[in-house]
């Protein structure tokens, strides 16, 4: 099983971490990862904006980096789900290489059925379900009475050693990023983030996760300005942490 790893560009620029770690969670679990280079953006924020055609160039760019890999794996919910929602339409064909993207999260748990202990992370840790992860590639289900029925992140942050997995009260409410949403509509989309983060900071949590740098980074800016003492880390980071 061959696995292009793909890394977004906002995580290669403010993140690099997060694609570290990833490449690591996966060598350690003995699978053949391969980072092809001169990658680009997916060309979702130019489709969120509103030019689509100037994402096309760079679904072509992707569609040929990964077309010789069984998947295509990246640590962000929001770029997969843009590729494998879109891409097919911007290319105006089946485009098999966008239907093998996975989210690093449903790989594991999907694909290679991950079984065994990973890292060691002895903290309280409140989990975030970015709405891409919960509408658009299931990563859990929506919450019913304040409970998933599902939750693949939380079936994999269960395999890591000495952590205490919370969830805040409205699981699957959003953070208020929303890529453009929170350029167009700042003070809706701070406000938003001001309410997630304090449910979140009512779990009693010390970390917050999820597998979206682009939500993490919102909170973590909303708690930040408020002075708030609570930090932030990608799912992967935790997998992987002291492997």
């Amino acid at each position: 099983m061959k696995i292009g790893l793909f890394i977004p560009c906002y995580v290669d620029a403010v993140y690099p971490e997060v694609g570290v770690a990833t490449y690591k969670l996966l060598r350690h679990l003995g699978l053949d990862v391969t980072y092809p280079e001169k990658q680009t953006c997916c060309g979702q924020p130019m489709a969120n904006a509103g030019f689509e055609k100037q994402a096309i160039p760079l679904a072509e760019n992707f569609d040929d980096k990964f077309s010789g890999f069984d998947y295509v794996v990246s640590p962000s919910v929001s770029c997969t789900a843009f590729i494998r929602l879109n891409y097919p339409r911007l290319l105006n064909h089946d485009c098999e290489t966008a239907k093998r993207c996975m989210d690093v999260v449903e790989f594991l748990h999907d694909v290679v059925k991950v079984d065994r202990r990973l890292g060691t992370f002895p903290y309280k840790v409140s989990l975030h379900n970015s709405c891409h992860g919960v509408r658009e590639l299931g990563l859990s289900s929506p919450s019913e009475q304040h409970v998933a029925k599902f939750n693949k992140i939380k079936d994999l942050l269960e395999l890591v050693d000495g952590i205490q997995v919370v969830e805040p009260e409205r699981p699957d409410e959003c953070c208020g990023f929303g890529g453009m949403f929170s350029v167009e509509e700042t003070a809706v989309s701070t406000q938003m983030g001001r309410d997630k983060v304090e449910r979140h900071i009512q779990t009693g949590a010390e970390y917050v996760t999820g597998p979206d740098c682009s939500c993490l980074m919102h909170m973590a800016g909303v708690a930040k300005k408020q002075g708030l003492n609570i930090q932030f880390k990608h799912i992967v980071e935790i997998l992987a942490a002291g492997l």
